[in-house]
């Protein structure tokens, strides 16, 4: 099963909602057996809090920083961060292009 970028770019952002005011970024297109991946490019403002499962960021293009619990981490396309469950976390001052995926077990 493939996943790529391009595909999951067009399809976004889905409806807004009252978390996501001004489009929900993100799409889930796999999920089995506890793991879930997710394609995650925000726009805008980061609005997301923590999650209930540990996850694995693997930014994928762009640049910004990732906060993890308070601390600011420094992230462009290639790197990956571990981010344990219910630890508050969120992207900040990424680029337009920005585009990671996650993901979470």
């Amino acid at each position: 099963m493939k996943f790529t970028i391009e595909e999951f770019l067009g399809r976004l952002p889905l409806p807004a909602n009252e978390k996501w005011p001004d489009g929900v970024w993100d799409i889930e297109p796999f999920e089995k057996d506890g793991v879930k991946l997710v394609f995650f490019a925000p726009r805008g403002t980061d609005h997301q809090t923590s999650h209930d499962e540990d996850e694995f960021y693997f930014i994928a293009r762009g640049s910004g920083e990732l906060i993890i619990a308070g601390e600011r981490h420094s992230c462009s396309a290639g790197d990956a961060f571990f981010v344990p469950a219910e630890v508050v976390h969120r992207f900040e001052n990424f680029t337009d292009d920005f585009a990671t995926w996650a993901i979470f077990f």
